[in-house]
C-alpha cells in the first residue's frame, strides 16, 4: 500500500492502556490504515525510533472562544501534543450573540478567564448563531476545535440586560432551550453550565449562568437528553456536588456524560477531596456518568496588585481593583478603607465565595520584591512577614504593596500543592485529567502545560503510573468523555490525530513572557520539550515546534450531527 504518511520504528502507546510495543503506523486520507510493521511508498515518512507515537492529546477545558478567531493553532496546546481542543467551558462562549451586544458578551469572558478586553475588542463577531460561529471557525483551522454552548450565552441572548437576574419565565427557558437545540443540530459537543460563585463580570456582578436554579438547568440539559448526545459540563460543580449531589442528579436525569470542576487538594480543607472521592465512587457504583477533572499542575498565581484577580468579588476590594494605580496606592494606603479590606479578607467566612480562609496569607508568599531592601522577604508568606514584623496580615501585605508601589510580584499557592494527595487523585479511574484552562489567564500562567508535566514529572520522574496508562488519561479518556469517538485510538479507521515525543526528555519547560497578542497584547507561554510532532487529520502540523503551514483543523461534532447530517 502507498501511504500519505509512514512512521516507522517508533514505540507505539496506542491509548487504550494496554502494553506499547515497536511498530509503524500508516496513514492515508487523514485515516489511519495499518499498524505494525510496514512497508510500502510513502509521500512523508518519518522516523520515530526513541520516540513514543501516541494518539493525539486532546485538551479538554479551554478557554481559545476568541483566540481560534486570530490563531488556527490555539497556541501554544499543538507544541505540547494537543491535537484538539475543547472550549466554551464554565457557560462562557461567544455566540450566540446579538448585534450591538458582543463587547458586553466579550466581557464575561474577560474577566473571568482574565484575557485582556483590548484583545477581544479586535474579535470581528462576523455570526450570531451558534451555528453560525461554528462554520466561522470551520473554514481556517490548523488544530481540531471543539466547542461547548454557554450558558450564560444563551441567557444574555435570550433575556438581554435581565440575563443577570434569578427567575427566568417559561417562555424564556423555552427560547433558551431552543437556542442549545439548534446549536446542538449543528454539531455542538455538549451544554456548559455553571455554579461557581467566584465568577463575576468587571462591575462585580455574577455572570449570567449563576442567576439560573436548578428549573433552568435541567431544562437546557433535557435538549441534550431528548437528543440523545452531547456532555454536559459544569463549572463550581463539586460544591453542589458535595452539597447536594447536584451533579449526580443531573447526568442521572440526563442519561448524558456530566464532567465538572473538580477534584482536587485544598490546603484550607484538607481532607476534603477524600469525601469528594468517595462520593465519586458511590456514584460510579449506582451506574451513573459524573466525572470531577484534575489536573497535574499546582495551582499557582503569580501577580502583583496591579493586574489581580486576588480579592475579586469582596465588595470593598472589587471596585478598586479596576482603579487606576494612583487611586489603589491612595485607597490602600487609607485606613478607614484598610479596616474595610481587613474585614472582608481577613475576619470572614472560610468559605466566602472566592475561598478566602484564615489560614489563606499562610499561602502568599513575596515571590519578587522591587526593592532591595525588602529583598529579606522573598519566598516568605505574608503571614510568616506579618508575624516578623508584628503587624495585622492586611498590613503587612498592604504597606508592602503601597512602599513598593503595586510592583510587587506575589505567589498565591494552596491547592494541589500535596505531592501525596495529588498521585491518588492523578490515578482515580473516575476523575478525567485535563482542566488546562488554556487561552484562559493568559497573563498569569498558560495552564496546557499540564500534558507535557503529566508525562515528564508525574510518569517519568515520580512514576505514579505508566506511560501507557497517562496516555489513555490524556487521549482515549477525554474522547469518550466528549463523545469523540473517531478520536483518542491507534486503530485502524481512526482519525490520524498523533503525537510524537521522547519519553525520556518530554516536560513542561519553563514560562516566557511572548508579545504575539493582538493590540499589542502579551502573554505568558508554557514551553514544551520533548515533543517532535503534532500531526492533525494526518497532515503534520508541527514539526519540531514549527507550524509547517498546514491547516488540516476541522470543527468537531457530536454523534447526533454525524448521523443526520
Amino acid at each position: 500500500m502507498a501511504y500519505d504518511l509512514l512512521i516507522k520504528n517508533g514505540l507505539v502507546v496506542d491509548g487504550s492502556g494496554m502494553p506499547a510495543f515497536r511498530g509503524d503506523v500508516g496513514v492515508k486520507d487523514g485515516k489511519i490504515v495499518e499498524i505494525g510493521k510496514l512497508s510500502g511508498p510513502a509521500s512523508k515518512t518519518i522516523d520515530a525510533d526513541g520516540s513514543a507515537v501516541a494518539p493525539g492529546f486532546i485538551d479538554n477545558h479551554c478557554y481559545y472562544d476568541a483566540q481560534v478567531t486570530w490563531d488556527p493553532l490555539c497556541t501554544f496546546s499543538p507544541e505540547h501534543g494537543a491535537t484538539s481542543v475543547i472550549f466554551g467551558n464554565c457557560s462562557l462562549s461567544l455566540a450566540p450573540v446579538r448585534k450591538g451586544t458582543e463587547e458586553r458578551l466579550a466581557e464575561f469572558l474577560s474577566y473571568v478567564e482574565a484575557i485582556p478586553m483590548e484583545v477581544l475588542k479586535t474579535v470581528e463577531f462576523d455570526w450570531e448563531s451558534i451555528p453560525e460561529y461554528m462554520e466561522r471557525l470551520d473554514n481556517h483551522l490548523g488544530i481540531n476545535v471543539g466547542n461547548l454552548i454557554g450558558h450564560s450565552a444563551v441567557r444574555h441572548y435570550v433575556m438581554g440586560d435581565d440575563c443577570q437576574k434569578p427567575g427566568a419565565t417559561d417562555a424564556q427557558i423555552k427560547a433558551m432551550q431552543d437556542v442549545v437545540r439548534e446549536g446542538m443540530q449543528a454539531g455542538a459537543l455538549g451544554l456548559s453550565v455553571s455554579r461557581e460563585k467566584g465568577h463575576f463580570d468587571p462591575q462585580g456582578v455574577h455572570i449570567p449562568a449563576l442567576w439560573a436554579d436548578e428549573k433552568e438547568i435541567f431544562a437546557l440539559a433535557d435538549v441534550l437528553r431528548d437528543m440523545a448526545t452531547g456532555t454536559i459540563q459544569a463549572g463550581g460543580g463539586q460544591y453542589v456536588e458535595l452539597k447536594d449531589g447536584m451533579m449526580r442528579r443531573l447526568a442521572e436525569a440526563t442519561g448524558r456524560t456530566v464532567v465538572y470542576n473538580s477534584l482536587s487538594h485544598t490546603m484550607r480543607r484538607p481532607d476534603e477531596w477524600k469525601i469528594h472521592m468517595a462520593r465519586i465512587e458511590e456514584t460510579a457504583a449506582m451506574g451513573i456518568r459524573a466525572y470531577p477533572m484534575c489536573s497535574p499542575n499546582r495551582i499557582t498565581q503569580d501577580f502583583t496588585m496591579k493586574n489581580s484577580q486576588v480579592f475579586r468579588g469582596l465588595p470593598t476590594w472589587h471596585p478598586i481593583l479596576l482603579m487606576l494605580d494612583e487611586e489603589k496606592l491612595r485607597l490602600y494606603a487609607d485606613p478607614e478603607i484598610r479596616a474595610k479590606l481587613h474585614e472582608e479578607a481577613v475576619v470572614n467566612k472560610p468559605d466566602s465565595a472566592v475561598g478566602i480562609s484564615k489560614t489563606w496569607w499562610n499561602y502568599i508568599w513575596v515571590n519578587e520584591p522591587a526593592l532591595e531592601k525588602n529583598k529579606w522577604m522573598q519566598f516568605k508568606s505574608i503571614g510568616e512577614i506579618a508575624e516578623k514584623q508584628g503587624k495585622r496580615v492586611i498590613d503587612a501585605f498592604l504597606d508592602l504593596v503601597v512602599e513598593e508601589k503595586l510592583e510587587t510580584r506575589f505567589l498565591q499557592a494552596e491547592n494541589n500543592i500535596d505531592d501525596e494527595a495529588l498521585s491518588k487523585i492523578l490515578t482515580h479511574p473516575n476523575a478525567v485529567i485535563g482542566l488546562g484552562d488554556g487561552g484562559a489567564h493568559v497573563q498569569f500562567h498558560g495552564g496546557y502545560g499540564y500534558i507535557t508535566k503529566l508525562l515528564g514529572e508525574w510518569v517519568r520522574e515520580k512514576q505514579v503510573m505508566s506511560l501507557e496508562q497517562a496516555v489513555r488519561r490524556l487521549t482515549f479518556d477525554s474522547a469518550s468523555t466528549f463523545g469523540l469517538y473517531d478520536r483518542g485510538l491507534l486503530r485502524p479507521g481512526m482519525a490520524a490525530d498523533i503525537a510524537i515525543f521522547d519519553p525520556a526528555t518530554v516536560k513542561c519547560g519553563k514560562e516566557e513572557v511572548v508579545h504575539d497578542f493582538p493590540a499589542g497584547g502579551w502573554r505568558i507561554k508554557e514551553t514544551a520539550e520533548g515533543v517532535s510532532h503534532t500531526i492533525v487529520n494526518g497532515q503534520v502540523l508541527l514539526e519540531n515546534k514549527k507550524h509547517t503551514g498546514a491547516l488540516p483543523g476541522r470543527v468537531l461534532r457530536n454523534t447526533w450531527y454525524q448521523a443526520n447530517r
